[in-house]
């Protein structure tokens, strides 16, 4: 699946299916996002290929208190392409969907922070919604995104 942002300055090939999807409802997501939602698809960063001569410039996200949670944009039109996450750190991307050409081949198997989710939207009753974020205990990966994200982390 290739990808790009808003100017096409950047573009990207996933060279394999993503880890995991998920619709997140929470509000920095919405407001990032600029709609009611963000679809993010886990992904390892070796498995995203920049195509062309550019490539995203990255920065700290302000207030996290880690160099591992950042975001990556274009340079020139500002879009964000992914991010990275202090749990997991720079071997694991956050894609986020919307940037993929065909964005809508992609399904989510979770709906997170529904709870400030908005309320014209209904969630399909077959895929699993959480409040918040899946308790401890609670796994919503199959044994082979398992070890594909123990691989990515070195584990």
């Amino acid at each position: 699946m290739d990808g790009g942002c808003d100017c096409g300055l950047v573009r990207y090939r996933l060279v394999s299916a993503p880890i995991f999807v998920n619709c997140c409802h929470c509000r920095d997501c919405q407001r990032s996002s600029g709609s009611a939602f963000a679809i993010n698809a886990m992904i390892e960063a070796d498995r995203v290929q920049l195509l062309g001569k550019e490539g995203p410039s990255s920065e700290i996200d302000p207030g996290e208190g880690s160099e591992e949670q950042g975001t990556a944009r274009c340079p020139a039109c500002g879009t964000r392409l992914w991010a990275t996450h202090r749990l997991f750190g720079a071997p694991i991307l956050f894609l986020h969907a919307g940037t993929l050409d065909a964005a809508d081949s992609l399904v989510p198997s979770a709906h997170f922070f529904t709870r400030s989710k908005h309320g014209w939207i209904a969630l399909p009753e077959d895929v699993p919604a959480f409040e918040t974020l899946p308790g401890e205990g609670e796994t919503l990966f199959d044994e082979t995104a398992r070890s594909r994200l123990a691989a990515a982390l070195g584990r």
